[in-house]
């Protein structure tokens, strides 16, 4: 049974902040949980999908966050709890929907996490969502541990059903992927099936219906606001003459900078977790006892920018600082070195920066680059390298914008088959605008999960405006970064999983494209050939490279390694498979004093790749 199951009510549990958040949703009682995988949610939907086939729990691995969205939401309205989990980045395809269920409200308890990613450890922006709460109007909790993340999760839902609106449960990476202690509480008792009833004049959001449900929003919003003032997450501490704001996971930094510059005794601190709406009379209260204010909060001033405006409101004079030149900064994740150095800046206390020693000083010698890299064994190398000798063969330069996944990686030497890249799915559009500007030939790359969260409706403008452009898309049978979730084109799920095997050709003939190839990438002749084929006509044309990613596959069907490979003394050291391909297994023997080439037995994983085009590769002899 699941760690997350098992634990009795009092019991303390080491539980990641993701393990933590569906631990109190399965104590609210949840009967739904649906998600698109990313970092740093990912764990939140993974640890669902096991505990759904312990009990009885609907989950999904939906195709995009809209989608997740959309589910929940239909559920929630039949009177069943639900958690809609997602990186930030996806509250942005999920928005659309979102603005609207705030009109439309809910009726069983609704939670949604967005999971934030300051400092931009694996997403292509780091925007604040907070900011998403006060545009949609609805209630927003964050949390600064794993215990805090269970406890305002089970919240959650009991505050959406008073308030029949969802709930937005903001956390950030370090949140998300800290383990801490959690005491657990009790399991609520399975639900029973939920009921639809009818009410299409309160649930049908045309013109004159939405009126009314604006005004329904704005009376919702006010008696959370009058809850906010109570919550229990939003408290004090001390009761010096100086003043610190945070929420989330500020909260700890400020508690230990305080405690490392012996300002605990002079400073009253205001933790804020209910953080919208913001409990304007409690603020207003606290900011009335202190004489000055530092706020601590990464990313936007999105506190310090309300903290002025209740001040202001109240005939309130004093400093209130966060975002300064000197100060914080809007960019990247705090660390406790930060906010302990602001900290004594802002409120002038001496303080010495303790020096921790460079790698470079224990080490004796830099630091060696670690770049990212594509897996060994990965076939989205091998396309990468059919489809750059391809059009080197024909003399053509290509273009390339690029998608979201494992693939993006192609960005880095030798490969370098990434040009442009904005947000999931947009490599087929943009493709399509850069080949119609220019004329030039523009390869665009797509990962399988991706075509299905927002490739289709790309793929059908592209056909239907008579667009001229090849589309690869790279299916390894897996959304494989966010750690090989299942999605509709998978042949091959995890164990149990229910889902319906929607094939990617019969999608792309469906989209009218008359133009399509299925390779194995690993088939080097064949995938040269067809895509030189495919480079050599117009129009939109797909290419599918189908081999499964190899850890996939390995964690799957436990399929035993293939022979391995070793360089012949034949060499001639041309660093062809250094400069055009890139295998991790590859390299130069180290103070050899000659370009001698290597492969690793340890990594490399026998996908026979290489062998069909340099003569000097040759199986390990048994």
């Amino acid at each position: 049974m699941s760690e997350i199951l098992s634990g009795q009510a009092g019991e303390r549990r080491l539980y990641l902040g993701n393990e933590a958040i569906v631990r109190g949703a399965l104590e609210a009682g949840v009967a739904l949980v649906s998600t698109y995988p990313g970092t740093p949610a990912s764990e939140i939907g993974d640890r669902s999908y096991e505990i759904s086939r312990q009990i009885p729990l609907q989950f999904e691995y939906s195709v995009n966050e809209k989608a997740a969205l959309e589910v929940a939401a239909g559920a929630a309205a039949t009177g069943w709890r639900t958690l809609c989990a997602m990186k930030h980045v996806g509250l942005n395809v999920a928005a659309d929907a979102l603005m609207t269920l705030a009109y439309v409200g809910v009726k069983g308890g609704m939670v949604i996490v967005s999971a934030d990613d300051p400092s931009l450890f694996s997403s292509q922006n780091e925007q604040d969502n907070r900011y998403y709460a006060r545009l949609a109007g609805l209630p927003m909790l964050e949390p600064a541990t794993p215990q805090e993340a269970k406890d305002m999760t089970l919240a959650g839902f009991a505050l959406s059903e008073e308030l029949g609106l969802p709930i937005i449960l903001r956390t950030t990476t370090r949140v998300n992927h800290t383990r801490g202690p959690v005491t657990l509480g009790e399991m609520a008792p399975r639900p029973g099936p939920g009921r639809f009833v009818k009410d299409p004049f309160r649930l049908v959001m045309v013109p004159a219906v939405a009126r009314q449900a604006h005004v329904r929003l704005l009376e919702a919003q006010a008696r959370a606001r009058a809850l906010a003032e109570t919550s229990p997450f939003n408290y004090t501490a001390g009761s010096g003459p100086l003043g610190v704001i945070a929420s989330g996971v500020s909260k700890n930094y400020a508690a230990d900078a305080l405690n490392d510059l012996g300002l605990n005794e002079k400073v009253t601190v205001l933790n804020l977790g209910f953080t919208h709406p913001l409990p304007e009379d409690f603020i207003a209260e606290f900011l009335s006892r202190v004489e000055r204010v530092l706020v601590v909060e990464e990313l936007e001033p999105y506190l310090e920018e309300a903290i002025r405006a209740i001040a202001q409101a109240w005939g309130l004079t004093l400093p209130i600082q966060g975002k300064a030149p000197h100060l914080f900064s809007r960019l990247y994740e705090y660390t406790p070195g930060l906010v302990r150095e602001v900290t004594a800046r802002c409120f002038e206390i001496s303080y010495e920066a303790p020096l921790a020693p460079a790698p470079e000083q224990v080490l004796g010698r830099p630091l060696p680059d670690r770049p990212p890299n594509l897996c060994p064994g990965c076939p989205h190398r091998a396309m990468y390298y059919a489809v750059k000798i391809a059009l080197k063969d024909l003399g053509v330069e290509g273009v390339f914008p690029t998608d979201i996944g494992c693939y993006t990686l192609g960005l880095l030497p030798p490969l370098s088959m990434a040009d442009y890249l904005i947000c999931m799915g947009s490599s087929i559009s943009t493709a399509a605008g850069i080949s119609r500007a220019t004329g030039q030939e523009v390869v665009a790359f797509i990962g399988d999960s991706t075509f299905f969260h927002a490739g289709l409706p790309g793929l059908a403008n592209a056909v239907h405006n008579r667009h001229d452009f090849l589309l690869a898309i790279l299916d390894n049978g897996t959304t494989a970064m966010t750690g090989q979730q299942p999605h509709p084109g998978v042949s091959l799920p995890p164990p149990g999983y229910p889902g319906e095997h929607v094939p990617i050709h019969r999608v792309v003939k469906a989209l009218g494209v008359e133009q399509c190839w299925v390779v194995n990438p690993f088939k080097y002749k064949e995938t040269l050939a067809a895509t030189k084929e495919a480079l050599s006509a117009s129009g939109v044309r797909v290419i599918i490279a189908q081999a499964p990613c190899y850890l996939y596959e390995q964690r799957i069907t436990r399929k035993k390694r293939q022979a391995r490979f070793q360089v012949t003394g034949e060499c001639g050291e041309c660093r062809h498979c250094l400069d055009y391909f890139g295998c991790p297994a590859m390299y130069v023997k180290p103070n050899s004093g000659v370009s001698q080439m290597l492969i690793d037995p340890d990594i490399c994983t026998g996908c026979a790749f290489c062998v069909q085009w340099c003569e000097c590769i040759r199986p390990v002899k048994k």
